[in-house]
């Protein structure tokens, strides 16, 4: 079995945000065209001129942005070899260059009306670069603090959902009946279980093999099935997915345990759970759907941890670029998901740098 691995920037409190990813780059634009609105407003004498100003600050921010957040991306991997100290003062002094370039081609486009000395002009702009470029920095570097105990404390809930009373007693329940009988399969249940509790337990691991993820999810049907038996059936649908995938640890087995405890477990002569997983370009794609009672017959609603924690989860390592999203029906519950495609032999070398 491969051994778990997980990406530095999801781990590492110090490390330099991620260029590549949507969501920074949409929280830096959000956060400087904020910026500049507020210097607008301490610029303007009124209302009326306020935008005015912002379409002149603009009209240099703008360039500076789109010039620089290009240059990060394609110098993303060189900037995962460098501390983060040393990559900081690489991101501030390309955007202090990038200022004072687009500075200087603009011409009289950005000097202002009075004739100004415009060498100080370039310096307050490429102190101004500096001086918002370190604060989103530190925005990034205090964000990722913050997720990281978030993520620990998604951690904790799913140790948490893996000692519940439901599970535990029915599959040790399960073992007894057939202890005597069929020893062996016995023992394999509770090498299952055993596994079941060691993943939840592991607090080193942001992402598994999707074989992985399968394998240790087959292990808990396996375990429903002993007190289930021809009631709970899976149709497992896996198409074009690489074994160098990577996901994030109890994602489907969780979704999994939902579909029984909500859906199958209720019905009196059972069903089928759906499983489609498949490759899609540059994501995975995860699809689970099972029948479930009317909700007027429904026994128990639950209150829906596990899976606002696997939505905590995908929020916290691949922010916007992935998506979550549920549909229930008359009769059935569908959840679906959506998360970048991350290959095994990426994350290694960039952990080895």
């Amino acid at each position: 079995m491969n051994k778990a691995r997980s990406i530095n920037q999801n781990t590492l409190p110090d490390a330099l945000p991620n260029f590549r990813n949507l969501g920074v780059a949409l929280r830096i634009l959000l956060i400087s065209n904020g910026l500049a609105l507020l210097q607008a407003l301490l610029q303007a004498s009124a209302w009326a001129d306020v935008p005015q100003r912002m379409m002149q600050i603009a009209a240099l921010l703008t360039p500076i942005l789109l010039t620089s957040l290009l240059l990060l991306w394609l110098a993303q991997p060189w900037l995962r070899r460098l501390g983060y100290r040393r990559g900081a003062l690489v991101v501030n002094a390309v955007a202090v260059l990038m200022t004072l370039a687009i500075y200087a081609f603009g011409g009289d486009l950005y000097r202002s009306a009075g004739g100004a000395d415009e060498s100080f002009e370039m310096a307050r702009y490429a102190l101004l670069a500096a001086v918002v470029c370190s604060s989103l920095l530190l925005y990034f570097r205090l964000r990722t603090r913050g997720l990281s105990r978030a993520l620990e404390d998604a951690r904790l809930q799913v140790l948490r959902a893996r000692i519940r009373p439901h599970f535990l007693f029915n599959t040790i329940n399960a073992v007894l009946g057939i202890v005597r009988t069929r020893p062996r399969l016995a023992e394999t249940a509770l090498e299952d279980m055993a596994d079941l509790f060691r993943m939840a337990m592991s607090g080193e691991q942001d992402l598994v093999t999707v074989g992985q993820e399968i394998k240790l999810t087959k292990q808990y049907v396996a375990l429903e099935q002993l007190r289930m038996g021809d009631r709970l059936r899976v149709d497992w649908q896996i198409r074009d997915v690489p074994d160098d995938a990577l996901i994030p640890p109890l994602l489907l087995q969780p979704l999994l345990e939902n579909a029984v405890y909500h859906g199958i477990e209720q019905l009196t002569q059972g069903g089928c759970i759906n499983i489609e997983l498949c490759r899609s370009g540059d994501e995975m794609k995860l699809k689970v759907e099972n029948p479930c009672p009317l909700r007027a017959e429904a026994s128990h609603h639950g209150n829906k941890v596990a899976l606002r924690n696997i939505r905590e989860r995908l929020d916290l390592l691949f922010d916007v670029e992935a998506r979550y999203q549920f549909e229930t029906g008359k009769d059935f519950y569908r959840v679906e998901i959506a998360l970048p495609y991350i290959r095994e032999r990426r994350v290694t070398r960039e952990m080895s740098s």
